[in-house]
């Protein structure tokens, strides 16, 4: 999650007055709480009283998980509109702009939305603090709200439970994966993670789970509520076939209805959860429909090649479930004497060890880039933490711009580029290539 340092308050901060600009808005936002990570419902739900009387009319859609939230929000958001349906999306963090993380219809909302939902919630909110990412949220809730849409595809912050994205009741939820990450927030294995993962859930709604083995800690709940629960290799089944001249296809199958996947370059498994949760909204949409949708799908940030000759992808995995399924997807690339080169920044909370364990098998060189953000670590430190994954071939750069350059030096037009990490790394990544 990407949000603004902790800070000491030691008097309320001063409002963003009128006539305020969005920047000004969100650099009053960084102060208003004492902690960037504060969970817990209960502040954010009297303010969502005072803004709304009633659940919003539009149809909820939950989507919490580990890895794979996003890939999943944006693939039910275009199956959605395929469907003729109006939809509002809640992600988070953002790549480049604040405004990517509510979107209208696939349109980024505009500043004048966004401060005007900002407005709202200030005026709701009275003495009661709220985070930036609780502030956000509400906003959020607010603009989805005033658009009119259909449905609201909600992306979770921060575990489940004590998300601010959970004071809304879902009409459907999904869970897409359960693994170690935020350990100081979440617990330090996957039953406590699962736990809080499954807090999404509500008695009697429908569920999928994409995770192939879920924890018990979420089927126990889903059992307790009595929920419908559609779960991945049990009520569905992705099948890969590799054909004689190497092609691979893949293919979504449940109880005779087969639907063609994309074998990337989103993970598989949030494309079929979208698909399934399309089966429970939209169960008249024909699988032809579906298929040329899904073939429209993309997502900034996921697995995104930027350049070619040589190929340059950007990955925002950051945990080692996120650098197991990278360390697969290139592997299925890299043939014909391809070499991998890999630009790695990461935070200093991150598991980099596991991260790069994961990558080792597939990386040929590495090029450790210094993140200059809160939490970031330097490339030198980065390098310490790796010392005992005996990687080869490393380099030290001193920024992501100054390690992309080196590796794209290094590299032959038949060489894969991959830059990874963080959020925030990608986001440097794509502001130097994309607007160079």
């Amino acid at each position: 999650m990407t949000l603004p340092p902790s800070k000491e308050i030691s008097q309320p901060p001063q409002a963003a007055g009128a006539g305020a600009t969005l920047d000004e808005w969100l650099s009053w936002l960084e102060s208003i709480h004492p902690t960037e990570i504060d969970l817990g419902l209960d502040r954010v739900l009297v303010v969502l009283r005072r803004l709304f009387r009633h659940k919003p009319a539009a149809r909820v859609i939950t989507i919490g998980g580990t890895n794979g939230k996003g890939s999943t929000v944006g693939t039910l958001e275009t199956l959605l509109q395929a469907a003729g349906r109006r939809t509002g999306a809640l992600t988070s963090p953002h790549l480049q702009t604040y405004n990517e993380r509510i979107r209208i219809d696939g349109k980024d909302v505009n500043d004048a939305t966004l401060i005007s939902a900002f407005e709202k919630v200030e005026a709701a909110r009275g003495s009661v603090t709220l985070t930036y990412f609780e502030f956000g949220t509400l906003a959020a809730f607010v603009a989805l709200a005033e658009s009119g849409v259909q449905d609201w595809i909600l992306e979770v912050g921060l575990g489940g439970r004590l998300d601010a994205v959970n004071v809304i009741d879902p009409d459907l939820a999904i869970i897409t994966s359960v693994d170690i990450d935020h350990v100081a927030f979440l617990g330090d294995n996957r039953e406590v993670i699962g736990f809080e993962k499954a807090g999404i859930l509500r008695p009697g709604i429908p569920a999928i789970v994409a995770d192939m083995d879920p924890p018990s800690s979420v089927l126990q709940q889903a059992a307790a509520q009595k929920v419908a629960l559609v779960r991945a290799g049990q009520d569905y089944t992705i099948r890969e076939r590799v054909a004689a001249g190497g092609e691979v296809s893949v293919s979504l199958e449940s109880q005779g209805w087969v639907v063609r996947l994309p074998a990337g370059p989103l993970p598989v498994q949030s494309v079929a959860a979208a698909v399934m949760a399309m089966r429970t909204l939209e169960p008249d949409m024909e699988v032809p429909a579906l298929e040329a949708a899904i073939a429209q799908v993309s997502v900034p940030g996921r697995f995104e090649r930027l350049e070619r000759e040589p190929d340059l992808y950007v990955d925002v995995g950051h945990n080692p479930h996120a650098a197991t399924w990278l360390s697969a997807r290139l592997k299925t690339l890299k043939e014909g004497g391809r070499k991998v080169r890999a630009v790695y920044a990461a935070l200093g909370d991150k598991d980099a060890k596991g991260v790069a364990t994961a990558m080792a098998p597939v990386v040929d060189h590495w090029y450790l880039a210094g993140l200059d953000v809160p939490r970031g670590l330097s490339s030198e430190s980065l390098k310490v933490k790796l010392e005992s994954c005996a990687l080869t071939q490393v380099g030290a750069y001193d920024s992501v711009a100054n390690a992309i350059a080196a590796a794209k030096i290094d590299a032959t037009n038949n060489d894969i580029v991959i830059v990874f990490g963080s959020f925030f790394t990608v986001a440097q990544a794509r502001s130097l290539l994309l607007e160079a």
